[in-house]
């Protein structure tokens, strides 16, 4: 299996997000990947300009960022043309690297208003190699900058950042460095294609905590009263476990949490978010992890502080 790391720029509407397409605010006006075998060794590069057709002045922010020169993407390819030499050039076996999830968002969205066939498998799995960094240098999800944790690794400042390729090719570097079993182990999932049916859910268990994709609902309200969606199950022994805190929301109602101990293997928070589709529809992502005495303390402040 490769690795593709990409990088992607785009462009939005010059007199503001809300006077632009509703259902295309970032225009991918760059494409920039770094092909790596499995061993993580260089094995190609791809890089793509892609002529505006929706945003054809560029916005101020986007100038300040990247420097595009406007002559030189009047010059380019249609975004369909590209993407489709893109992944044409990916190959068969693959799988994405990113510094953060939004790069992979948008090129989804751009290729469902352009219309362009997507290749991508599901459930689609990528790796977030921004909080992969995070988490092998600080042991938590902490975002730093692409130029941060170029710093961290002493690599040479070779090209400007802020350009697709440039930054495909810091990405790629930095993802050298790291551990693999890091890497094989803490692997990200996209949810802009989310499971549709039961048949589609997805559980996966990382070994120090699991996550659960849930099928579409009709609301809310039916998402959270499935005894499926309020089980917690201890992710090292599968068993239920008894809640010593039930389920409660906190202020703006995004993220529910409970509290449950296993005999075996201690304390467990369980916490649920539910996702609105762009159909109205909706979705869960569960995740069940271990807890700490501490841990445990602080979510039962949490609950009491609440009920005040």
């Amino acid at each position: 299996m490769d690795y593709i790391i990409i990088d992607l720029e785009w462009n939005q509407c010059p007199t503001g997000r809300d006077q632009g397409e509703k259902d295309l605010v970032f225009e991918i006006i760059e494409i920039g990947a770094v092909k790596l075998d499995e061993n993580r060794k260089l094995k190609g590069k791809f890089h793509g300009l892609i002529k505006p057709q929706v945003y054809r002045e560029i916005h101020q922010k986007t100038w300040e960022i990247i420097h595009i020169d406007k002559q030189d993407l009047e010059q380019g390819e249609s975004f369909e043309t590209v993407v489709k030499d893109f992944f044409a050039w990916c190959g068969e076996d693959y799988r994405f690297g990113t510094w953060g999830p939004m790069d992979l968002i948008e090129l989804q969205k751009n290729m469902e208003y352009f219309k362009v066939e997507g290749a991508f498998q599901k459930p689609f799995f990528y790796y977030d190699i921004q909080k992969l960094f995070a988490l092998e240098t600080e042991g938590r999800k902490n975002p730093h900058t692409l130029e941060y944790a170029v710093d961290y690794y002493g690599l040479e400042h070779e090209e400007a950042f802020h350009r697709a390729l440039a930054d495909a090719q810091y990405t790629a570097r930095v993802f050298q460095r790291m551990n693999e079993g890091m890497i094989k182990r803490y692997f990200s999932i996209d949810y802009y294609h989310n499971p549709k049916s039961e048949a589609d859910e997805v559980y996966v268990d990382y070994g120090n905590y699991s996550k659960f994709i849930s099928k579409e609902y009709g609301s809310k309200e039916e998402a959270l009263k499935d005894r499926k969606i309020r089980r917690l199950q201890c992710f090292r022994c599968g068993s239920t476990v008894r809640k010593r805190v039930n389920w409660f929301s906190n202020s703006v109602k995004k993220n529910y949490y409970c509290l449950g101990y296993c005999p075996e293997h201690g304390y467990l928070k369980g916490r649920i978010r539910v996702n609105k589709t762009k159909e109205g529809r909706y979705f869960v992502v569960k995740i069940v992890s271990q807890l700490s005495k501490e841990g445990a303390k602080e979510i039962r402040k949490k609950y009491k502080e609440l009920e005040l």
